[in-house]
C-alpha cells in the first residue's frame, strides 16, 4: 500500500491516463506550459504589487494616560510627619473631593500640648493688652508734650513782656537820671552865683546855706537815680536770663517726655511685632492641626495604600496613598526616536491597538485594519525624555470610533503614526537601505498657519 516495494508497485496496477489531472503531469510539454503560465501570473502579481500604495508609519509602544495633568493618577503625601491613627477608606473606594482618608497624630514634642491653640491665643490676647497699654501711655505722653509746649509758649510770652517792662523802666530811669543831673548842674551853678553874691554882701549866710543844702539834695537825688537806673538795668538783664532759663527748663521737660514717648512707642511696636509673630505661629498651628486629616483633593478612586496599618509613622512629604481621578480625558503617551521627530506634526492621525482588544492591523493599509482606533497628535515635546526619545500625546479622534469604555490610565497600547503614502517598491528599497521615512508637510499644515506654528512648537 505504501508503494515502497518494487515487487508490489501500485503504479503498475493503475491506469493514470484515465484521470485528466494525472494526464497533465504525464504530459511533459503540457506540464512545462502550465508551470510557465503559473510563474508568469505569480511574477505579474508580484511586480504589480510593488506599485501598490503603501502608507509609511512609525511604530511605537505607549500607555494610556490623561490629557489633563490634574486628571492623571496621583500620589497623596503627608504635609507633616506623624503617626497613622485611623483609616477611613479602603482600596477601591470612591471618594468625593474633601472626604477624609485617614487621621495622623503628632509625633513632635513641640506640638504635644492638646491646648496648644488656646494657650497661643491667650498669649496673643495678653500681648494685645500690653500693646494697648503702651499705646495709651504714648497718647498720654503726647498730650503732656503738647501741654508743655503750650506752657512754654505762655511762659516765653510772659518773660518777653517782663523784659519789655524792664526795658521801658530802664528808659524811664535813664530819663529821670538825665533830669537829676540837669537839676544838679542848675543847683551847682546857682550855688556858685550865690557864693559870689554872698562874698559881695548881697545875700546873707543863711541864703547861702540854703542854696548849699539844695545842691546837696539835687546831688543826692542824682545818686539815687543812678542807683535806681542800675537796679532797672539789672532787672532787665535778669528778665533775659529768666527767659533763657524758661526755654532751657521746658526744653528739658519736653525732651524727657518725648524720650519717654518714643521709648513707649518702641515698646509698643516691639509688642506689635510679637503679636504678629504669635498670630503667625497660631495660624501655623491651626494649619498644622488641619493637616492631621488627609483629605481627597478631587473625586476619584482609592487605588493603593502605600502605608498600611495603625501606628505606622510617616515622614513629612512621604507618599501614603494613590488616587485615580473619576473624571478624566483619555490620551496615549507615546515616544518616537529623534530621527523620526521631524516627521511628527500636531494633528497627524495615529492608529492605536490597545492591549486586551483583539485587532488585525496592516501597517501599510490602515483602511483595511480591524479592531484599531483612531487618534490625533495634540502635543509634542521640544526636548527628549530620560529614555532619549521624544514624547507625544495622542487624543481620541472626534471623527473616529470612540475608544473602549474599559480603557483605564496605565494600560498598554501599540501606536502607528501614519505618514506619507508611497509605493511598496520604494518602501522596500528604503527599508533595505535603512533610510528614514520621507519628510513631508501635511496639507492641513500649509492651509492652517496656527496648526503649523503649533507643530513647530
Amino acid at each position: 500500500m505504501l508503494n515502497i516495494s518494487p515487487e508490489n508497485d501500485v503504479a503498475k496496477k493503475i491506469d493514470r491516463r484515465r484521470y485528466s489531472s494525472m494526464r497533465v503531469f504525464l504530459d511533459e510539454a503540457q506540464l512545462q506550459k502550465s508551470r510557465k503560465r503559473l510563474y508568469l501570473i505569480f511574477f505579474s502579481i508580484l511586480v504589480g504589487s510593488l506599485f501598490l500604495p503603501w502608507t509609511q508609519n512609525i511604530r511605537s509602544k505607549g500607555y494610556v494616560t490623561s490629557l489633563q495633568p490634574e486628571k492623571r493618577p496621583q500620589t497623596l503625601q503627608s504635609v507633616i510627619g506623624g503617626r497613622i491613627e485611623k483609616w477611613y477608606v479602603r482600596e477601591g473606594d470612591f471618594v468625593r473631593k474633601g472626604d477624609t482618608l485617614l487621621y495622623i497624630s503628632e509625633t513632635k514634642n513641640d506640638y504635644f500640648d492638646p491646648q496648644l491653640l488656646e494657650r497661643t491665643d491667650a498669649q496673643i490676647q495678653s500681648k494685645r493688652s500690653s500693646q494697648d497699654n503702651y499705646q495709651q501711655k504714648a497718647a498720654s505722653l503726647e498730650t503732656q508734650v503738647r501741654a508743655l509746649r503750650e506752657n512754654l509758649r505762655l511762659k516765653l510770652q510772659q518773660a518777653q513782656n517782663k523784659i519789655e517792662i524792664s526795658r521801658l523802666k530802664v528808659v524811664a530811669d535813664s530819663i529821670d537820671l538825665v533830669a537829676a543831673r540837669t537839676n544838679e548842674s542848675i543847683a551847682e551853678a546857682q550855688m556858685q552865683r550865690m557864693d559870689t553874691l554872698y562874698s559881695q554882701g548881697l545875700y546873707s549866710k543863711t541864703d547861702l546855706e540854703k542854696r548849699r543844702q539844695k545842691l546837696q539834695e539835687t546831688t543826692s537825688k542824682r545818686v539815687a537815680q543812678e542807683s535806681k537806673l542800675l537796679a532797672a538795668r539789672n532787672e532787665y538783664i535778669n528778665a533775659k536770663v529768666e527767659l533763657n532759663a524758661i526755654s532751657a527748663d521746658y526744653d528739658a521737660k519736653i525732651s524727657k517726655a518725648e524720650s519717654e514717648r518714643y521709648a513707649t512707642l518702641s515698646s509698643m511696636y516691639g509688642t506689635e511685632a510679637e503679636v504678629s509673630k504669635l498670630e503667625n505661629q497660631y495660624s501655623n498651628y491651626a494649619v498644622r492641626t488641619s493637616n492631621y486629616y488627609l483629605r481627597a483633593p478631587q473625586d476619584g478612586y482609592i487605588t493603593k495604600a502605600l502605608k498600611t496599618g495603625l501606628g505606622e509613622t510617616v515622614k513629612e512629604g512621604e507618599q501614603i496613598v494613590t488616587i485615580m481621578p473619576a473624571d478624566y480625558d483619555l490620551a496615549i503617551e507615546m515616544y518616537v526616536r529623534p530621527i523620526d521627530y521631524p516627521l511628527m506634526h500636531v494633528g497627524e492621525e495615529v492608529r492605536i491597538q490597545f492591549d486586551g482588544w483583539p485587532a488585525i492591523f496592516f501597517s501599510g493599509w490602515p483602511g483595511v485594519s480591524v479592531g484599531t482606533f483612531a487618534g490625533k497628535i495634540v502635543a509634542i515635546d521640544n526636548f527628549t525624555s530620560s529614555n532619549g526619545m521624544y514624547r507625544l500625546l495622542v487624543a481620541p479622534d472626534p471623527e473616529g470610533v470612540e475608544w473602549p469604555d474599559g480603557i483605564r490610565p496605565g494600560a498598554g497600547a501599540k501606536t502607528f503614526a501614519l505618514l506619507n503614502d508611497v509605493q511598496i517598491w520604494y518602501e522596500i528599497w528604503r527599508q533595505i537601505n535603512g533610510f528614514p521615512a520621507d519628510f513631508y508637510t501635511p496639507e492641513n499644515k500649509a492651509e492652517n498657519p496656527e496648526s503649523k506654528s503649533s507643530a513647530k512648537k
